[in-house]
């Protein structure tokens, strides 16, 4: 058994009360005393019930984190920078994955079941604005991704439209006249696309360089074998890309596997640039250019806002705020030094 609070208050000579004042964290507490309470905490090693105390509170202590694809590394390493950013505010994470289902993202959105979470953090890629606004159970909740903007709930993102400009512009700066990307989805398809695109297609205009239809590829997924897919294709035209700008780094790690096939170097004969800075791409031959989205400001960030609408913050407007990214330039389109 671990030590209790009338342990550490016998160590302290100090009472009960007292010590939970300290381990609370309430103010009411003068410097001496603080001192000693912590002093005996540390020497006890004393560790608090945090299930007793989230009921006491009438919480779980637990939220729900639910993710498109757990197998995509971006994703399981945005999960991880949750799992931390969660354990540091005293909560544990249960993880979902939606596989981006409607039937599978309105059971998220309904609360999974009642009182066994405090609040959730979403990234929806089915359901829309609409049915979010309509939802009726009142668990606190965070949006993530690019689907849903301006919602009924706080939302943490990326300016993917600046991120896919800088991409492309970074293509630009390095000579590259003809200029690919891959990962377009159809009209109804994934609102990142569609943004990423945006950007492309900003970036291309700022350049003076025209939008050629036939250098612009679908993806089905942002999976490898999409980008292996597509740059097989965009490499067979009359006139191939010396360029191509992925809209996330497994694209851009299929596309550098099917250049190698085709017997075409990079970045000699064709320079690549992703999206994610997931961990892969450092390791990749070669190491991979991308736009690295700060994945620990957007854990950070959502948990800031679930502990305020946790806390009784209901009634404030949604936030909708954009985390920082950069371009982090390796092998894929430098070469090596």
């Amino acid at each position: 058994m671990g030590a209790s609070l009338r342990d550490v208050a016998q160590r302290a000579g100090v009472s009960v009360k007292t010590v939970s004042n300290v381990v609370n964290g309430y103010e009411h507490v003068t410097p001496t005393t603080r001192a000693k309470v912590e002093a005996a905490l540390s020497e006890l090693n004393y560790k608090p019930n945090l299930s007793a105390r989230n009921l006491r509170r009438g919480r779980s202590g637990i939220i729900a984190l639910a993710l498109p694809e757990l197998d995509s590394p971006y994703f399981a390493e945005l999960a991880r920078a949750m799992i931390k950013a969660a354990e540091d505010a005293g909560y544990t994470v249960l993880i979902d994955q939606t596989d981006g289902l409607l039937e599978r993202e309105r059971h998220v959105l309904a609360g999974i079941r009642p009182q066994l979470v405090d609040g959730l953090i979403v990234s929806p890629l089915a359901v829309g604005r609409e049915e979010l606004a309509a939802r009726t159970d009142d668990t606190p909740m965070v949006l993530l991704g690019e689907s849903v903007f301006e919602g009924p709930a706080d939302h943490v993102a990326i300016d993917n439209v600046a991120a896919a400009g800088i991409a492309t512009e970074h293509l630009v700066s390095i000579g590259r006249q003809r200029i690919a990307a891959i990962g377009v989805q159809p009209p109804d398809g994934q609102g990142t696309a569609r943004l990423r695109l945006q950007g492309y297609l900003d970036a291309l205009g700022a350049a003076g360089l025209p939008v050629e239809e036939d250098l612009i590829k679908q993806g089905e997924t942002f999976h490898r074998k999409d980008g292996v897919k597509a740059v097989q294709e965009l490499l067979a035209l009359p006139e191939p890309p010396d360029a191509v700008f992925c809209f996330n780094d497994l694209l851009a790690l299929g596309a550098i596997r099917g250049a190698h096939e085709a017997g075409v170097r990079v970045p000699e004969d064709i320079a690549i640039v992703g999206i994610d800075d997931i961990e892969d791409g450092q390791y990749s031959t070669p190491s991979l250019t991308t736009i690295s989205p700060d994945k620990d400001q957007i854990a950070r960030l959502s948990m800031e806002f679930l502990q305020s609408r946790m806390a009784g913050d209901r009634d404030a407007a949604p936030r909708e705020v954009q985390a920082d990214f950069r371009l982090i330039e390796r092998e894929s389109t430098r070469g090596r030094h």
